[in-house]
């Protein structure tokens, strides 16, 4: 049996799922604490008579977890993490992790994400400070203190990606291990008045996306070749017969 047809179509997809995860790259460049993702490949081998045949597998996803960029925004509701960790945030998917440290206070007290989730504590309970109660100030622990007093602690959580994960929202998490509050701020700690970017590098991305769609292109060249030869063939061994 000619395999070569599977092998290109394994091929083909197999770079196509590429293409997709760098062109969501691309448009999470500007995306606040955005993680960009990456693809793993794998060859399958098949017993495939008179000899072994492999063929070009997408495995599954991975999200890279360098710190993106920080900037500062002098907003006192702005915070951002140094080193690892996340924030969490309640959704009606449930509890997802994130980079994205943008938050609201809502004039029923809520302190809630720019997207309207509310912004969690160690043990999963919502924020909440008095809407005219004066400024929050937050410390690298991410203890929240209004007029002097503490009301509260933001939740820093460290989160296995590698167990499995789905996104949500683009720069937030749902991960299917079970994360661990930070307890030692020592490595990791909350900065207020910075808000963090993606770490997708937006040059680097454009030239994969360039490299993938050559390959693409060349094992479609081949493929388009291999079925002019085998017409060809099919035609000339129909003229013989006739």
């Amino acid at each position: 049996m000619d395999v070569n047809a599977h092998v290109g179509l394994s091929g083909q997809l197999a770079q196509a799922r590429r293409l997709q995860t760098i062109a969501n790259n691309v448009a999470n460049a500007g995306t606040a604490g955005f993680r960009a993702e990456g693809v793993s490949f794998a060859a399958v081998v098949s017993n495939t008579q008179p000899f072994d045949t492999s063929f070009a597998f997408a495995g599954g996803s991975h999200a890279d977890t360098r710190m993106g960029p920080l900037t500062r925004t002098g907003n006192p509701l702005d915070v951002a993490i140094q080193g690892e960790g996340f924030f969490a945030i309640s959704t009606p998917e449930g509890t997802a992790y994130t980079r994205d440290g943008r938050m609201q206070l809502l004039p029923t007290g809520d302190i809630v994400s720019l997207g309207g989730h509310p912004i969690l504590d160690s043990s999963g309970s919502p924020l909440t400070a008095d809407p005219r109660g004066g400024a929050l100030d937050i410390g690298r622990d991410g203890a929240i203190r209004q007029d002097g007093r503490t009301i509260g602690a933001l939740g820093l959580f460290d989160v296995d990606l590698g167990q499995g994960y789905r996104r949500y929202e683009n720069a937030a998490f749902l991960p299917t291990g079970q994360p661990e509050p930070v307890t030692d701020f020592t490595a990791a700690g909350v900065v207020q008045g910075f808000a963090e970017g993606s770490n997708v590098n937006p040059i680097l991305e454009m030239t994969r996306l360039i490299e993938v769609q050559r390959a693409f292109e060349a094992v479609s060249s081949g493929l388009e070749q291999q079925d002019s030869a085998l017409r060809e063939t099919i035609q000339a061994l129909g003229a013989r017969g006739s």
